[in-house]
């Protein structure tokens, strides 16, 4: 399949996917036993509120009708007003979204510059003691939950240790970057700011450290195995009998033909980081989407739960584009296929 091919099916099926998201999470939300307009306005509203707040959100409307008019103003780039902040739901995803971007790039980051190598390592000791360290150390990390984790880490390295601060984005007294991305780290990058860099940075570590721990023991799983299968392939041993040296051996014949099932874990495992992040994000008070989220579907706020869903749906089926994309470079039978 050529690499045009591959994108135009891709993109035909993320907007399905996106569709189907919206269908489903706009009906479930609607035959939950909870009363939006109750939650906003209290126990003690007046009929006439009550009416006029349902005009003002549409939810006089059969549920049909609310759905088209949903999707409409989807196509528009609205979606919607949140019930909670009396704001539109795109501009509270634009506030919230980057913290979680960020941090679950940074979580992304430290699973894969952890999990790729000690899984080589790993298989390259098979069932010596390097190999059963790094065992444990991926058992531990896909067996201790994410809050408990972070409340340990917390413990030793703020309280005991004093090495880094609690949570939040950015030091108390510390003047945050120009907004360009959003991101505080590459903002910081690019207008200079570098005690906003460095404060950031210290900021990440924990948070990002907490989020990637479960996905690094995944991955590192995942490329001890991809590895110890390419290794006793024939052409990893007709390399070494030509006298090619161990690393080149590794590295360029190894290495690259088992990234391909591990590319596709990681992808995977950036959904669950978006997802992970909810409780990351409350252990260490990150003003993120998690939040965002958390806050909204205790308040029932409808508009605001769909739009965060959505967004959800709309990353996670652009990360699975690009690990799709990027087998065209790992294996390069995969263009000619």
């Amino acid at each position: 399949m050529s690499f045009f091919s591959l994108l135009l099916r891709r993109g035909i099926g993320m907007v399905l996917v996106i569709l189907g998201v919206s269908m489903i999470t706009f009906f479930i939300s609607h035959v939950v036993p909870a009363d939006p307009v109750a939650a906003a306005l209290g126990d003690h509203a007046r009929e006439d509120q009550i009416a006029a707040f349902r005009a003002e959100y549409g939810l006089d409307k059969p549920v049909v009708e609310q759905y088209v008019i949903y999707i409409d103003n989807l196509l528009h780039g609205n979606l919607g007003v949140s019930i909670r902040t009396r704001r539109p739901v795109i501009d509270d995803l634009r506030d919230f979204f980057p913290a979680t971007l960020e941090l679950s790039l940074a979580a992304l980051l430290v699973s894969i510059f952890i999990g790729v190598p000690t899984g080589v390592w790993s298989s390259l000791f098979r069932n010596r003691l390097p190999d059963n360290v790094v065992r444990v150390f991926a058992l531990i990390g896909g067996s201790l939950p994410i809050f408990w984790l972070g409340l340990i880490v917390i413990s030793i390295f703020y309280y005991q240790l004093g090495w880094l601060p609690l949570g939040g984005r950015i030091g108390d007294f510390v003047r945050p970057p120009q907004t360009i991305t959003g991101l505080y780290v590459v903002d910081s990058l690019l207008t200079g700011n570098m005690p906003a860099l460095v404060s950031s940075l210290r900021h990440l570590i924990l948070p990002a450290f907490t989020l990637g721990y479960f996905s690094t023991a995944v991955i590192s799983r995942m490329t001890r195995s991809s590895m110890l299968e390419v290794l006793n392939q024939d052409y990893i041993r007709t390399a070494r009998a030509k006298g090619l040296h161990e690393r080149l051996v590794v590295l360029r014949h190894g290495l690259r033909n088992a990234m391909l099932p591990t590319v596709t874990v990681i992808g995977v495992t950036f959904g669950s980081l978006l997802s992970g992040a909810v409780l990351t994000e409350t252990v260490f008070s990150w003003p993120g989407l998690g939040l965002y989220a958390t806050a909204s579907a205790i308040s029932l706020d409808f508009p605001a739960v769909m739009g965060v869903t959505l967004l959800a749906a709309l990353v996670y089926t652009l990360v699975n584009l690009i690990v799709d994309l990027s087998y065209h470079w790992f294996d390069p039978r995969i263009q000619n296929g």
